[in-house]
């Protein structure tokens, strides 16, 4: 096994999608490729892939974006990793999470899916848990609207004014959880629980 990374940012493809909460995890990606200085290149794997390094002679990252339905997202992660011989422990998923508040960023691995699917599917495809997760806050829907409704909405206008803090801030987290390890990631990034 290599010691490079996949990082993959889940949504789902074409431009009625690409402001969705459902694809901010595509977002963030975004914004690692802007910080790489790279673009990302049509892949077999039916992803767009951009491959580099975080920093100079920092270790090596493959950042990927499935060009599938999020529901579908564990053939592109699983044929990343077999390609580019990855472990699931060096695979990172970032991705929309409605349990935590819009612009909070948490860090975890392995765990339940909490009823997304890209999850759920990667999960499949790896035949594994045991992959690390950025999850990107997007809040609770309102009242009672429906979950899928939610998360396939833009951010609303306050919150887009604040989306750029909040992409930069998981971007920030993937470093970290590369070059530090989830440990150190998690303190950096998780709130101390007050007294």
């Amino acid at each position: 096994m290599t010691d490079t990374w996949l990082i993959v940012g889940l949504g789902n493809p074409g431009p009625d999608y690409s402001h969705n909460r459902h694809n901010v995890g595509q977002m963030v990606l975004d914004e690692l490729a802007a910080r790489a200085g790279g673009r990302f290149k049509s892949h077999k794997s039916r992803a767009q892939v951009l491959e580099g390094r975080l920093g100079i002679g920092g270790p090596r990252v493959v950042l990927a974006k499935p060009v599938c339905y999020m529901n579908v997202s564990g053939g592109p992660v699983s044929a990343l990793a077999n390609f580019y011989d990855i472990d699931p422990g060096h695979v990172i998923a970032v991705h929309d999470e409605i349990d935590i508040p819009f612009d909070t960023v948490k860090l975890k691995i392995g765990g339940g899916e909490g009823g997304h699917n890209g999850l759920r599917d990667i999960s499949r495809a790896l035949a594994t848990k045991d992959y690390l997760r950025v999850r990107v806050g997007v809040g609770r829907p309102p009242g009672r609207m429906d979950t899928a409704d939610y998360v396939l909405r833009d951010f609303s206008g306050p919150e887009k004014k604040e989306l750029p803090f909040l992409l930069g801030s998981a971007a920030d987290a993937v470093e970290a959880l590369v070059r530090e390890g989830l440990p150190a990631a998690q303190q950096k990034f998780h709130p101390a629980k007050a007294p």
